[in-house]
């Protein structure tokens, strides 16, 4: 089972300020690097995540993970296309799939992944979607489609949101924005680590 909570960044730099609030789970989606860059971020992050105990999962850059020995990779439908599933299983390394549609969900299901994603459930500002906001219903929808597996829900979720997301189904919330565009991003990391129940709450 994954961390119900799970955090997207852009750049490892991220992890000094954010892991010692309690982060276990955190993709690194690095978009726009020279090889060479691309690879110390990602060796970069795997450390500070191991040192941690918390899991790195590296967003569709597959062969520079196994290159570099993670354990999770995702995979959006584009690069699911062209990825080779055979070789990234035999490296042991577990796989999540983006999902927008039923077509992309039988997709993502013929190479058994080890959790789905479904987005985005809200209107989201962090990229051009061509989808239309999912919303609720779909996620419970689709848990019932993927069965055991993981549930990941993102796009447009905020915290004032997340109870309503899990309630819906979703097993674990992805967030970009919610936390790294906001003012106070390790106090917010710590609120929603306490709304997922992984947090040191207060009395």
């Amino acid at each position: 089972m994954l961390p119900r909570f799970y955090l997207v960044i852009d750049r490892a730099r991220w992890l000094p300020r954010l892991l010692p609030v309690g982060l276990k789970l955190v993709q690194l989606r690095a978009k726009g690097l020279e090889p060479a860059d691309l690879a110390t971020e990602i060796r970069d992050a795997l450390a500070a995540t191991r040192s941690a105990g918390a899991t790195l999962v590296v967003n569709d850059f597959w062969r520079e993970a196994i290159d570099i020995g993670a354990e999770w990779v995702h995979l959006g439908q584009e690069d699911l296309s062209i990825a080779d599933v055979a070789a990234i299983r035999r490296a042991g390394i577990r796989i999540g799939v983006s999902t927008h549609s039923h077509e992309e969900l039988g997709t993502a299901l013929s190479i058994d992944p080890d959790y789905v994603a479904l987005g985005p459930i809200y209107p989201t500002t962090l990229k051009v979607m061509p989808w239309a906001p999912q919303g609720l219903a779909r996620i419970g929808e689709w848990k019932r489609l993927i069965g055991e597996r993981p549930l990941v829900a993102i796009g447009g979720i905020t915290l004032e949101r997340a109870p309503g997301v899990y309630a819906a189904g979703a097993d674990s919330i992805a967030v970009v924005s919610d936390v790294l565009s906001h003012t106070d991003p390790e106090g917010r990391l710590a609120d929603w680590l306490n709304i997922a129940g992984e947090g040191v709450r207060t009395p």
